[in-house]
């Protein structure tokens, strides 16, 4: 008896997070059993090696999908690959989110085939302003996902640190730079989150009284100062 071998991932071919609730909730509402969906990718998408353990498996969240499987399980299922994955993180992972080939994202964004790849597999994009905007356009990113996807989050956390430990008016120039916010925005926001770490720093001078751990408050704030940033535009009026 012979046996179709699924094949092996290169190292470059970690796929997005796989929401397997997600995929068990939409089989279940199709009212398909596994094998009914191995089947389907098996003759409509041509990946012989796939079985309804396989499924259960990516189900179970003993396993996941890659790439063409990703694709051709969100065909079965009729949703968009997006649907059953976790929030994308990385440039491959927002690619595959939109149901996008490689050559796909590097034709919109006026970039050879191969020079994409190496930074979609280093995760380091370089792209130029417009080819940046083009990028955004391409896979729907937020400006949060923009932000993170070209590499600018640690520079904004950075900023952001400065921001509201020091004067926050001489950081307006560099943040929006890196998140193009309206500037009437970003000064609210960068004031309230001044206001916010300055409030943290003196509560505990008064309570903490220089203890070890007085200032754990503030540290947690910093740690998460582009998680406050995101919130609090999000809130903006």
């Amino acid at each position: 008896m012979w046996r179709v071998r699924r094949p092996s991932p290169g190292p470059s071919q970690s796929g997005p997070p796989f929401n397997a609730l997600a995929a068990r909730r939409l089989r279940a509402a199709l009212r398909m059993g596994p094998e009914h969906v191995a089947h389907g990718m098996r003759v409509s998408y041509g990946l012989p090696y796939v079985t309804p353990d396989l499924v259960v498996a990516w189900e179970r969240g003993t396993a996941a999908p890659e790439g063409p499987e990703l694709t051709a399980l969100a065909g079965v299922l009729w949703c968009s690959p997006g649907e059953l994955i976790g929030r994308p993180q990385s440039l491959r992972e927002h690619r595959v989110a939109r149901g996008l080939a490689p050559e796909d994202v590097a034709r919109a964004v006026g970039l050879g085939l191969s020079a994409y790849r190496r930074m979609e597999e280093a995760d380091d994009w370089r792209g130029t302003d417009r080819q940046s905007a083009q990028l955004a356009d391409v896979l729907g990113l937020t400006l949060p996902d923009f932000v993170t996807v070209t590499g600018r989050e640690e520079k904004l956390a950075e900023l952001l640190t400065s921001a509201v430990t020091t004067r926050w008016q001489g950081c307006v120039r560099p943040i929006a730079k890196l998140a193009p916010l309206d500037r009437h925005v970003l000064e609210n926001v960068l004031q309230v989150l001044h206001q916010d770490y300055q409030g943290r720093m003196t509560a505990t001078l008064s309570w903490g009284g220089g203890a070890p751990d007085s200032s754990a408050g503030g540290r947690d704030f910093l740690d998460r100062i582009v998680e406050h940033f995101w919130t609090a535009v999000e809130k903006h009026p």
